[in-house]
């Protein structure tokens, strides 16, 4: 196993490795947004959720997602800021626009945990992405009735209108009652097309992208695929690092790249895997760049 800390080292073993590979399956975790801007703590919680965080006590937005509103006039308040600016927003950081230019021209796919859309956002084909996990642009019913899920960008938009979140310097914690979203079946309250119980919609769409990605899967069992992991951690593995272990297992030809401080490969793939701890966003960064030192 190949071990790299140096960024200019690592983001020219990547260039490498696409150069050489046949195919690119991007696995894709929350790191690499957090890498992007899109950080759920500290500073940026604190300037989005400082009133949230004095009212109900919690002090990230994870923790805010989970709190037990009394009304939904107040969850929606929380949920509606929260969408918005992770998902309705520009990126901060141009890590997605540097990865995009490094794979355009192959022949790749994106598997992600990831809920935030910047893959679309940044120009990645939509036939290309499997958001397992689901979107925050996304409603379903809350029981739900039944399999299918609605864009919500005019909704959320007019919620954090209505509260003054995107003029107001004090903006309202309460959206107005009338803008609560409704099943347009049952009429029941909707809520986020997120996977945490089993309630989460697998419409379609969803399953259009699972077949998608199982064909690119198969076309690619037995080519030179590199399966580039970026910002994965330890909540699902089962998603991504695990079945990204596997695969290369299974395909003598393959080549597995994970770019995270913590990153490691089994004794299984050792002589087939390179670990990169470093920062994601200033590897892909340099390894974009049109006149590298290395070239």
């Amino acid at each position: 196993m190949k071990i790299c800390t140096e960024k200019s080292s690592a983001a020219e073993i990547l260039n490498s490795e696409l150069i050489h590979a046949s195919a690119v399956l991007i696995g894709a975790g929350s790191g690499l947004s957090t890498s992007a801007g899109f950080v759920y703590n500290g500073e940026r919680f604190a300037k989005y959720f400082e009133d949230f965080a004095a009212e109900f006590g919690f002090n990230d937005m994870y923790s805010g997602g989970f709190y037990p509103y009394e009304n939904l006039e107040e969850f929606w308040g929380f949920w509606s800021r929260y969408i918005w600016i992770n998902r309705y927003v520009e990126i901060p950081k141009p890590v997605y626009a540097n990865l995009f230019e490094l794979v355009k021209s192959k022949d790749y796919f994106v598997l992600t945990t990831n809920v935030d859309h910047c893959f679309q956002k940044t120009g990645f084909e939509k036939s290309r992405l499997f958001y397992t996990q689901g979107d925050y642009g996304l409603f379903q019913c809350s029981k739900p009735c039944h399999k299918k899920t609605y864009d919500n960008e005019e909704s959320v938009k007019k919620m954090v209108e209505a509260t003054g979140f995107l003029t107001a310097d004090f903006p309202k914690m309460k959206i107005p009652t009338e803008l609560i979203p409704h099943c347009p079946v049952c009429g029941r309250p909707m809520s986020m097309n997120l996977r945490a119980d089993d309630s989460f919609v697998e419409d379609e769409g969803w399953f259009s992208a699972q077949k998608n990605y199982n064909e690119f899967v198969r076309k690619n069992a037995n080519k030179k695929i590199l399966f580039l992991e970026l910002g994965v951690g330890m909540n699902t593995p089962g998603i991504i690092k695990y079945n990204f272990w596997q695969q290369t297992y299974q395909n003598p030809e393959a080549r597995y790249l994970c770019i995270n401080p913590q990153s490691y490969a089994p004794s299984e793939i050792e002589s087939r895997s390179i670990c990169i701890r470093a920062d994601i966003g200033e590897v892909l960064e340099l390894a974009a760049t049109p006149t590298p030192p290395w070239s």
